[in-house]
């Protein structure tokens, strides 16, 4: 099977979107859309591995893909779909479930750091073939990743050659590219800890659709260090160092030619407050000008183009390993008294 340049992503609705999910993997899909096939998805199945309640799962996820829209995804040039409403996702993780080894799975690095107690949902050891299944599923030959991510693209290769070799040529072997170099944003209140739409603190994460008047008191009251010089060392000075970072990320020039423009942290930070505020203001505007139909009808309509790809790809697999290879069809209703059927049939349990 030839490989494309078909890309993929997706964005787990486990929190609300922060500026470090912009930066480092919406922006980059907005702006390779334009050169190449992308799909976009919202991995509402993804969250299932942890408690959750259901309401907010179904309202984050309306939220994710509406930031998704209001960023700049175009539904017309990407895929852009809600993972359980395909259902080849669900089928297709559970083929590959068939092919794949506990060791291999028990060893991934976020089941070593969050599994292991007597709570620990099974999903949570399993999720990473799901994850092998999003991706397999379309095609896709690149799938861009951060480095801590790199070992599930791993999996999926190692999955998707050992099917091949055992079943035939049925899969596209992905292979991980590293993501355009992006700023690290880490937590304004910790400098030392990357900003996360699950921290536990929100105070130092800067969340896509906080008003402009708490993104200023977030960033005004953000970490720095000791001294009062504004320079870029990382290291020495991480605090003052992320400001920088979150200014060049909005403005497009590099963090060490910025730093001599600013000679105290409190202009500093008004600069990278109003930058901030600039970007994502109209992010925030289009995404409140949307309603909820838009979004769903956005999300139904790509779910459709996706499908097709989809159930094929799951067509190939099950043929290959032996199960029906068409679509079981659905019976002709059968006339009410007829003999097959009684005519009055019992009530389901």
């Amino acid at each position: 099977m030839s490989h494309t340049d078909r890309r993929i992503s997706g964005f787990k609705p486990t929190g609300a979107l922060q500026l470090g999910n912009y930066l480092g993997a919406i922006a980059p899909v907005v702006r390779g859309q334009h050169a190449q096939p992308t799909v976009v998805f919202v991995a509402d199945l993804h969250a299932l591995t942890v408690p959750h309640d259901p309401h907010r799962l179904r309202e984050l996820s309306l939220q994710v893909a509406g930031l998704l829209l209001a960023a700049g995804v175009d539904p017309r040039r990407s895929v852009l779909y809600r993972q359980s409403d395909l259902p080849a996702h669900a089928e297709l993780h559970y083929l590959l479930e068939c092919v794949a080894g506990y060791g291999e799975v028990h060893r991934m690095i976020q089941f070593k750091e969050k599994g292991g107690g007597s709570g620990t949902r099974l999903s949570l050891l399993t999720y990473p073939v799901l994850m092998a299944a999003d991706i397999l599923l379309h095609d896709i030959a690149e799938v861009p990743v951060g480095r801590d991510q790199r070992q599930h693209v791993e999996l999926t290769r190692d999955l998707a050659l050992r099917f091949n070799e055992r079943y035939g040529p049925v899969f596209t072997v992905p292979r991980a590219v590293l993501p355009e170099v992006a700023a690290r944003v880490a937590d304004l209140a910790d400098p030392t800890a990357k900003m996360g739409k699950t921290n536990a603190s929100t105070n130092g994460v800067l969340f896509l659709l906080d008003p402009p008047d708490v993104l200023r008191r977030k960033i005004m009251r953000a970490v720095t260090d000791a001294g009062t010089e504004v320079g870029y060392d990382p290291e020495r000075k991480p605090g003052v160092s992320n400001l920088l970072d979150l200014l060049s990320a909005c403005t497009g020039e590099a963090p060490e030619r910025i730093a001599p423009q600013y000679h105290s942290y409190g202009s500093l930070k008004a600069a990278t407050a109003d930058a901030v505020i600039a970007m994502l203001e109209p992010i925030q505007r289009r995404y409140h000008e949307l309603t909820e139909s838009d979004i769903e009808t956005a999300l139904e309509q790509g779910a459709d183009r996706a499908r097709e790809r989809a159930d094929a790809t799951v067509q190939r697999v099950k043929s290959a390993m032996g199960l029906s290879r068409h679509t079981v069809r659905t019976a002709r209703p059968v006339p009410a008294g007829s003999p097959a059927t009684p005519a009055t049939a019992p009530a389901p349990r």
